[in-house]
């Protein structure tokens, strides 16, 4: 491990920092992001559950989303499994990276390290959605819990207040979904590591933009937002 290497570990954490702080924390953009738009959407689509009492399609939903963060989760344990295997191959790796001019060649130490922090991340992602998945699961059992519309029509305020516990559960289980996702993006930029500190540097940034540009400025953002600007 040299100084570089520690700035390069410094700057992927940072860059990650600067990710969650713009795309979540951060309230000073008048650009709003695709997180932000679709926590819009998602309070929007739970209010109007309250319109109906044939909630099927809603069901499907929450179906969805959990099936959709266990999906993950599983790829993330996966991931996390084949770090450890890695790690009982390290000499056949280093004799591969040997071969491969561009690489700056370190010691098992070193590389071990990288493997374990590659893992780190996987676990991260892990923890996150398998959080994500147990809230998704809250959130289904609150859903049930909604008033039927004539209830609601007796007790607008009581239902009101029921909706919008449904809808902050729902972000915050999107919100560690989103965090486990972003996790595997990084990792990505995480994996030019094992070249050297400068591809790491520069993977880490390309991913960071490519992220940056679908939060902001993608078709998928400007279909999301569409009507809630104006």
């Amino acid at each position: 491990m040299t100084q570089l290497d520690y700035i390069a570990i410094a700057y992927f954490v940072l860059l990650w920092a600067l990710f969650n702080w713009v795309t979540g924390v951060s309230r000073k953009f008048n650009r709003l992001s695709v997180t932000r738009g679709m926590a819009i959407h998602r309070a929007a689509w739970i209010r109007n559950s309250l319109n109906r009492d044939l909630k099927m399609i809603d069901t499907q939903i929450m179906a969805g989303l959990q099936n959709g963060t266990g999906f993950f989760a599983s790829t993330s344990i996966l991931a996390l499994g084949g770090c450890f295997a890695l790690l009982g191959q390290t000499e056949q790796v280093q004799a591969i990276f040997a071969d491969l001019p561009a690489v700056f060649h370190t010691s098992r130490a070193a590389f071990e390290l990288k493997v374990g922090g590659l893992a780190a991340v996987f676990a991260y992602s892990f923890f996150k959605f398998g959080w994500s998945y147990r809230l998704f699961n809250y959130c289904s059992i609150m859903f049930g819990g909604l008033p039927m519309q004539s209830e609601a029509e007796k007790d607008p305020e009581g239902a009101r207040r029921a909706a919008e516990a449904v809808i902050a559960m729902n972000v915050i289980a999107a919100k560690n979904f989103n965090a486990g996702l972003r996790a595997i993006f990084l990792s990505i930029g995480y994996l030019g590591w094992f070249v050297n500190a400068y591809a790491f540097m520069a993977m880490t940034t390309f991913v960071f933009f490519v992220l940056i540009r679908r939060q902001f400025f993608s078709e998928a953002r400007d279909a999301i937002v569409q009507g809630i600007e104006n």
